[in-house]
């Protein structure tokens, strides 16, 4: 879910949905997303098989990986909040939305996947998911099922004002994508700063216990 929170990728979503062909439009980006998750997951998977990483609690690699995103996810964290001082104001980046969404789709899908993969928490956050699936010591079978439900998983946000389209009608959700968009954009810096502190805390607990166990 921390994944899965990205407000510019959301309101491009909704959007997506608001604007000409929504169902193609925003179908297309939701799966390019999963892709993306899927590979990106796949790549750091990869790479700790390659290179025979210790993930377990308190080695090396996983404490420093812990601490690392500790401190990573803390700066995030504190700009987004510092950001956030004039409420009431959307974001700087949401002024290029428009013209993101304008481009035609193949454009719009690959520069959403370089946002997605360029964007640091989300590397420590794939990087824990495949430490932790690396020092399970499951086989590749198991692997592949487990790889699949996190990376669906981190695809559920986007995927549910897709699904509330497709099942209640463009009429019906209309107003609470327009209502949802004005929402997120006014408080988009409070609560990615929100979730981040969150993380930093979460990985600097574990940091600390992998410092201790090691």
């Amino acid at each position: 879910m921390a994944i899965g929170f990205s407000p510019p990728h959301i309101v491009v979503l909704l959007l997506l949905l608001l604007g000409p062909d929504p169902l193609r439009r925003a179908g297309w980006f939701v799966l390019a997303w999963w892709i993306t998750s899927a590979l990106e997951l796949g790549l750091m998977l990869g790479v700790g098989h390659g290179l025979l990483l210790t993930m377990e609690k308190g080695s090396d690699h996983r404490t420093g990986l812990d601490l690392l995103a500790a401190g990573a996810l803390l700066a995030v964290g504190l700009r987004e909040l510092l950001g956030s001082a004039d409420q009431g104001e959307p974001p700087g980046w949401s002024r290029r939305l428009d013209a993101i969404c304008a481009l035609p789709l193949l454009p719009l899908l690959g520069l959403s996947s370089l946002i997605q993969v360029a964007s640091p928490d989300d590397l420590f956050l794939y990087a824990k998911a495949s430490g932790n699936l690396l020092a399970a010591g499951l086989g590749r079978g198991q692997e592949w099922v487990l790889g699949f439900l996190f990376t669906f998983s981190t695809a559920l946000l986007l995927l549910l004002p897709l699904l509330a389209l497709l099942l209640l009608g463009r009429e019906r959700v209309l107003p609470g994508l327009r209502r949802g968009k004005d929402w997120l954009l006014n408080r988009a810096d409070l609560l990615v700063a929100a979730v981040s502190l969150a993380l930093a805390f979460y990985f600097g607990w574990q940091g600390i216990e992998g410092l201790r166990l090691g």
